[in-house]
């Protein structure tokens, strides 16, 4: 096995669970990460290994944060569940009726389940946008305000891969009077104890792992993804173009992009995407049902056209499926971050985990080191 030192506990049930993780040490696919898997509500496993930095300096620890890129988007999903479970945000009402500046384009009745399951026509803008307009709220709410979508709302979903968290992010601004980043925390993570952050403080930096980016290897699903992209895609994923160096610094730390930019631990996305499971004070299971419930499988115009392949959005998470995305349950489900995190629940076996890491692979969809540890988590159960 790998020479690299693994601390934290797993129950013996759950060993498989550390030998994989210790593998991908040993076969050199990890510089530093954690995965966290809780049953019940208990942690069963919470283990973590390597470096936080590429010169192997700085061990990885308990407390080290990592930039976990669309995980945070299942979070930010679960903060506009929380409202609608309280009454106070309609998901098949208008967006414009909580954000009137909306109807603008075309888009005075696009409901809000269109913004949570990427059916919303807006995945990117027409114009240049830059990563310093993507740091800026003011800036990329107006603009999308704005903004005529890119294909009939509702027919078809296109990923929002960088657009998502401003766009459900200022609804729930426009309900609740706080950021998406201030809800979270003061909702979220606060209370169920979670190391999780949008729009990090500086104080925080000290524990943020650097990411490590190579370029995608020929044959790479990355590579085919950004070697066809068409115009809806290029909006999506290069307008801006954003990668380890953007997140890297300290203005994408401080910033909310809540479709990208939460600062996480492994334990973090298992609470978090644990309250999805229907045995927290959180959201209850009718709440959750509603949030995986598919939203019509389609051939994906951003990830879906390149790869070939069919794809279905809940609202706001992604089921399992056939595919088994997260495992054999087909209405588990979860999200996946740039490069290999993820977030993910199974209400039926009372499961959550995550697992968060700084050296970013080249698939779109189900890392194998993410494959490899939900297989032994379901080994285990």
């Amino acid at each position: 096995m790998s020479s690299v030192e693994i601390d934290g506990k797993c129950d013996a049930a759950f060993g498989g669970v550390r030998e994989v993780f210790e593998r991908h040490f040993a076969e050199g696919v990890e510089l530093g990460a954690r995965v966290a898997v809780m049953v019940d509500g208990a942690v069963v496993v919470d283990v973590w290994g390597g470096y936080a930095d590429p010169g192997r300096s700085v061990p990885w620890s308990a407390s080290t944060l990592v930039n976990v890129w669309s995980s945070t988007k299942g979070v930010v999903a679960l903060a506009a569940h929380l409202l609608a479970e309280r009454g106070l945000l309609d998901l098949d009402a208008p967006v414009a009726r909580y954000w009137p500046e909306f109807a603008a384009g075309g888009k005075e009745e696009l409901p809000v389940r269109y913004l949570l399951s990427h059916r919303a026509g807006l995945a990117g803008l027409r114009e240049p946008v830059t990563v310093e307009d993507l740091c800026d709220w003011d800036t990329m709410t107006s603009r999308l305000a704005a903004a005529e979508p890119l294909w009939e709302p509702g027919t078809v979903s296109g990923y929002h891969a960088l657009t998502y968290g401003h766009l459900v992010g200022e609804v729930i601004r426009r309900v609740s009077g706080r950021t998406v980043g201030e809800f979270i925390r003061a909702e979220l993570a606060g209370p169920l104890g979670a190391d999780f952050h949008v729009g990090l403080a500086q104080r925080d930096d000290d524990r943020v792992a650097t990411l490590v980016q190579a370029p995608p290897p020929p044959g790479s699903e990355m590579e085919k993804v950004f070697a066809e992209l068409g115009p809806i895609a290029l909006a999506a994923l290069a307008n801006p173009g954003v990668g380890a160096d953007a997140a890297n610094t300290a203005r994408w730390r401080r910033a909310e992009i809540p479709a990208a930019n939460g600062h996480a631990t492994a334990l973090s996305l298992a609470q978090l995407y644990g309250a999805y499971a229907g045995r927290s004070a959180v959201i209850g299971a009718e709440q959750t049902d509603l949030a995986r419930q598919g939203q019509g499988r389609c051939l994906d115009l951003v990830i879906g056209v390149p790869l070939g392949r069919e794809s279905e959005f809940g609202l706001g998470v992604l089921p399992s499926g056939e595919e088994g995305n997260y495992g054999p349950n087909p209405r588990a489900f979860g999200v996946d971050g740039f490069g290999g995190s993820f977030g993910m629940c199974d209400p039926e076996a009372g499961l959550s985990m995550g697992y968060a890491m700084n050296a970013m692979g080249h698939h779109v969809l189900n890392d194998p080191r993410k494959s490899g540890l939900i297989d032994a988590v379901y080994a285990a159960l």
